[in-house]
This record gives structure tokens, sequence and C-alpha cells, in this order.
């Protein structure tokens, strides 16, 4: 099995095997990689299989030759010894809970997966590396929760100062030994920002830099894999619903369709910041500046990374700032996905209306997906296709808003209720970008 090399979106990188675009992260043109070529899966090779196997059936076709199967059967297994459940609602409807991991969050699921590809990579080579990582709420409590401890690895966690609830924050300033976090007086775009600015400045050449955002093809490929994991139980063709926010989750249903799972129609809802349910209409891509401050904070995005990625998958070229260089197929693009945007009103009245009609617990992120799954069946008939919409994290992790909408406090996991007793540790830091590399320097060179 000859595994695909990867290329960037900015077209003037070399390509890469999949090691290095994880131990990069981003390409050296600023770019981000993609495969070239997209393997292909069924789920005929993997209906009945638990989640750890089909984990390690999708990914070793990008590992042969880097990774030994052995090896890789190991680390999934490690990696998602969790459950993952599919609810059933009503109909053929479904939701697929993704917050049974150790931060509670969907984003467990390809950072434990890429925190042991790369501390395998970093044992055969004996070298270190600093991983950067913004979050605009769950991104850097999976990325130090699946990294902490791992040799060779020392974290960097941005956050918005006043747009992570408490136990988000919690999750990233109560560790300690290869992780540290930054209070970043500004918005997550401000974060994001500061760190690609970083992976292109010469100035830190030396520092061995690589990132855990979903700028980071190992973010991607990990998230593909729930998407089979849902087919391979409520069969094709799917209607996926997505909240989205980077656009990274997106992305991975899409590297599955591309893989050859049969998807009926993606279904995309964002927050307030409906940057790109706008594009998909007109076609002329605005980013937000700043974001909008949203409850599904970490959906707060004015310019999600991964549209790079997506503007590519249908022909067309936009790079790191936003500008596209070449149009993609608007109308093959219309015809597989569909956005809408979701109010914090009707974030709200979703959480109330899904608990009184269906004991469906959501949080915020989840209430976007369903609210944006509604809007689909409003617009366009479902007819005889499964649906399954995401929920993306705990609605512990959002007790004051759940307690405020259905007047109750949901029962909090094991995870997430030791946080309470944890003393935190963190920086702060304004948007001032030399600030930030005389940080990096002083402490990591």
């Amino acid at each position: 099995m000859q595994p695909p090399a990867f290329y960037s979106t900015n077209g003037s990188a070399p390509l890469v095997d999949l090691r290095q675009a994880l131990l990069q992260g981003q390409a050296p043109d600023r770019g981000l990689y993609l495969p070239q070529q997209f393997p292909r899966l069924t789920t005929a090779e993997i209906t009945g299989k638990p989640y750890p196997e089909i984990a390690f059936e999708l990914l070793r076709r990008f590992t042969a030759g880097i990774v030994n199967d052995a090896t890789l059967h190991a680390l999934c297994a490690d990696a998602y010894n969790l459950d993952v459940p599919i609810e059933h609602v009503y109909d053929r409807v479904h939701v697929m809970r993704l917050d049974r991991g150790p931060t509670a969050s969907f984003k467990d699921f390809a950072a434990r997966m890429m925190a042991r590809l790369i501390g395998q990579f970093l044992r055969e080579t004996g070298k270190t590396l600093t991983i950067l990582t913004a979050t605009s709420g769950d991104t850097g409590s999976a990325v130090a929760s699946a990294f902490h401890g791992v040799a060779g690895v020392r974290v960097l966690v941005l956050f918005p100062i006043v747009e992570v609830s408490d136990r988000q924050r919690k999750q990233m300033t109560t560790l300690r030994d290869n992780i540290r976090a930054i209070a970043v007086d500004g918005k997550f775009d401000d974060c994001q920002a500061l760190v690609k600015r970083a992976f292109a400045d010469p100035a830190l050449s030396r520092l061995p830099l690589s990132s855990a955002n979903s700028i980071n093809i190992g973010r991607l490929l990990p998230q593909a894999v729930y998407y089979f994991h849902a087919a391979a139980r409520l069969g094709e063709p799917l209607v996926i619903a997505v909240p989205s926010g980077n656009f990274g989750n997106m992305m991975g249903a899409v590297i599955a369709r591309e893989m050859g799972l049969r998807i009926k129609r993606l279904v995309i809802p964002v927050n307030g910041n409906d940057e790109f349910p706008r594009f998909l209409v007109t076609g002329r891509y605005e980013k937000i500046e700043p974001s909008h401050n949203c409850l599904s904070n970490a959906m707060n995005v004015g310019h999600p990374s991964n549209l790079a990625r997506l503007v590519a998958m249908y022909g067309g070229q936009m790079d790191e700032t936003g500008r596209i260089n070449r149009a993609p197929d608007m109308s093959r693009m219309r015809r597989d996905l569909f956005s809408s945007t979701v109010s914090d009103d009707q974030t709200r009245a979703t959480i109330q209306q899904a608990w009184a009609e269906h004991k469906l617990l959501l949080e915020p992120h989840g209430a976007v997906g369903w609210r944006g799954f509604l809007d689909y069946c409003a617009a366009e008939s479902l007819g005889d296709s499964p649906a399954v919409v995401l929920e993306t994290a705990h609605p512990a992790k959002f007790p004051e808003e759940i307690e405020r909408v259905l007047g109750f406090s949901p029962d909090v996991p094991a995870s997430l209720s030791a946080l309470d007793k944890l003393p935190e540790d963190f920086d702060r830091m304004p948007v001032d970008y030399g600030q930030f590399q005389k940080y990096l320097l002083s402490r990591y060179a």
C-alpha cells in the first residue's frame, strides 16, 4: 500500500510525507497540507468493527511505510478507549455524542491520536518539538490533555481571555510539566494570527515549531474516522450536520467523503460568525473582523483556516489571508453543502425545544448543529436517508447556560468535576507579535 504525499494549498512548497506534514504543521509557504490522492475505504470493510479498529483501517492507508501496522494498531487501541454513543432521537435521525473523552470534547478524538503519532516520530528521531496552538475553547484543553507528559514535546496554548468558559480555561491552566497557557487580550482570530506568524518568522527558525490546531493535517485525518463509524451503524448515504467554527471537523467529513463515504448532504451550521453561509450564497468571501462573541464560543471564528482546504477540494485556491486567487466550483459546492447561521436566541430556544420534545440534552455548540439540521429539513426533504447530528461537547462544560435555559444543571463527568479543586497558572499578553516573539525566544530557544 503506497501512502499519499501531501501538498500545500498555496502551491509553492515541496511535497512531504505524513511524518513531515505532522511535524511541520503549516507548510513553509503558509499553506495547509492536503493529500494528493485519497485512499479508498468502504463501510463493508469496517461494519461490525469496534471504533479503534475502524481508526486503524482508515489511518493505515496514510501511515503505510511510516508507522508499522502493529505500532499503529497499539496506538489506536490506546487513543480510543472511550465510548462513541450514537443516540436515536426520532425516525432515522440520530445524535453522535463525541463528548466522552478526557476533556469532554470532540477534539479529544483528533488530539489523542495526533499526540501518539508525534510522540512516536520524536522517539524515533530523538528530537524535540514545541507545539503552538490557538484555541477558542475546546482545542486547547484537548491538546493540553493529549500531549501532557509526552516526551520531547512542549505545548504552548493561546486563548482569548474573555471568550472561554471557566471549565474550558481550567482544563488548560491547571496542567503543569510540559504545558503552558497564555491568556490573550483579544479574540480567537488574534491568537490564531500570532501562531501563524510565528511559524513563518525567520527569527524563530532555530525553534522546532509545529501546530496542533486544525491547520495540522494530523488533526483532520482522525476526525474522518467517526463519520465512517456512524455510516457503518446507520447506513448510507448519510446526511451529516456538523456545527462549525474553524471548519476542521467539517473537513474531516469531506476527507471521509473523498475516501468513499457516501454523504447525501453535509450540513454546516455556524453561529453569528456567518462568513461561510454568505460566501456559499454570493460567491464572495468576506472575513468578519473582529469575530462575534457568541454562546457557542468554540465556534467564534471570523476567518476559518480550513476554508483554504475546502476551496482547494473544489478546484479553487485561497491563501492564508482569505484572498481567493482562483474561484472554486461554487455550483458543485452548493450541491454538496448546506449552511445556515444560528443566533444566540435561536441557540437557547433550540436547547429548550430539543429537551421539551425529545429529552435531548444539548449544549450551545450541539444546539447550533441541531438547529442547522432543522433548517436543512425545512429547505429539503430528508427522504429515507439516515441523519446524524454531531454533539461536540459535554453539556456540563456550560452549566450556567443549561441552568439558565432548562432550570437544572447537567451531571458532571469525573474528568470535569476534579478541575474545581485545582490551582490555575497561566501568563497574560496583549495582541502584540513582538512581545509574543520575545516570549518564545526567552522561554524555548
